[in-house]
């Protein structure tokens, strides 16, 4: 290590997940971190507002409507020279391009990201071509990073997934065994999280409850074709803050995230910390990293609603298998803190410094 290294992130909004990971690389003697945001907070992702730590700053500008995206035009990043590396997390930004083609050539970055779409769309095709030229991918798990390697042959590429906090999840006793297996899904209440499969799955089998946790959405409607006796058996708990979720994981026995595309999934830190077993679709990044079929949990190919079926179906035919495949995801979870993704970004960041 060659002494202290100033970090500049570019990021769109103050997300819990990568806050923690900010706060662990601030917590490090070999690293000094600048975080600027595009934003205050998401109107999709309605995260409690929380003061900033003093190497935070949301940048001053607006966003354009585009489509279903929201496009940001931002001023007031610091002179880059003072950095040793920036790392950019937005290719949906007139600012994060304007980075990324203009300012930083000829200067080490990193581009940070979920999985990109397939290529083939021009216009997308457009907005990723700068990666080509960036120092470092670091790429948002093992799925996104052989996509990446795949895609851009020159940059190094690295696998540095999403690691929170979760410490209040390792702290929650294991549940007793219950009468009936509850599986529980966080997330929004929509489509592509696979939440109208689910309940369609759900509706096929007995000796089961299911718990709802997120922004409500869509759920209204997918919830009206269910007969009264199945949707007895359902319970909505509404959008929950992310420090009252553990309280509600352990109301669960198993975790289930049924979403045709998922970049990564948080959710599945989460429940692998809460020492749930986990099911989740071969399309969401984290269940790469953090699911091991017939060992912590169960995936099936996305939008195959009896693969689903059958996979929820397996928990309530054999629930002696929930305490060891949940002991299972806790031991994965412990080796996914953010401190151990900080000392992972430490190394990336001197790999890429290297000549």
């Amino acid at each position: 290590m060659n002494g202290i290294r100033r970090v500049a992130f570019v990021s769109v909004v103050p997300s819990p997940y990568q806050r923690d990971l900010f706060a662990a690389l601030a917590g490090r003697s070999d690293i000094e971190p600048s975080v600027f945001y595009m934003e205050p907070g998401s109107p999709d992702s309605p995260w409690p507002e929380k003061s900033l730590a003093q190497y935070e700053k949301v940048l001053p500008g607006f966003w354009l409507p585009v489509g279903s995206a929201r496009v940001h035009v931002n001023w007031g990043i610091p002179a880059l020279d003072q950095y040793d590396v920036v790392v950019v997390n937005t290719l949906m930004s007139i600012t994060g391009q304007r980075l990324m083609r203009f300012n930083l050539r000829g200067r080490p970055w990193i581009f940070m990201g979920e999985r990109l779409s397939p290529p083939g769309r021009a216009w997308h095709d457009r907005l990723s071509a700068p990666l080509h030229d960036a120092s470092g991918i670091a790429a948002i798990g093992t799925w996104a990073q052989r996509d990446y390697a795949a895609r851009f042959t020159g940059p190094r590429s690295f696998s540095l997934p999403y690691c929170c906090n979760l410490d209040p999840f390792f702290e929650l006793s294991r549940h007793q065994p219950k009468k009936e297996v509850v599986f529980l899904f966080c997330g929004q209440m929509i489509r592509r999280k696979g939440v109208d499969l689910l309940l369609k799955a759900f509706s096929r089998f007995e000796g089961a409850r299911l718990l709802l946790i997120g922004r409500e959405a869509e759920l209204p409607a997918l919830l009206s074709p269910l007969s009264a006796r199945v949707r007895s058996r359902i319970e909505y708990l509404g959008f929950q803050a992310p420090e009252d979720l553990p309280r509600y994981f352990s109301m669960a026995d198993v975790f289930v995230l049924p979403s045709r595309y998922d970049g990564w999934g948080v959710v599945i830190n989460q429940a692998a910390g809460a020492g749930l077993p986990v099911i989740c679709s071969d399309q969401v990044g984290a269940g790469y990293d953090l699911v091991e079929s017939g060992a912590n949990g169960l995936k099936f190919s996305a939008g195959d609603e009896d693969e689903l079926k059958n996979a929820m179906q397996h928990f309530v035919d054999h629930p002696e298998l929930i305490a060891p495949w949940g002991d299972a995801s806790r031991a994965k979870a412990r080796t996914w803190t953010p401190r151990i993704a900080a000392e992972k970004w430490a190394q990336a960041i001197e790999e890429v410094l290297q000549p």
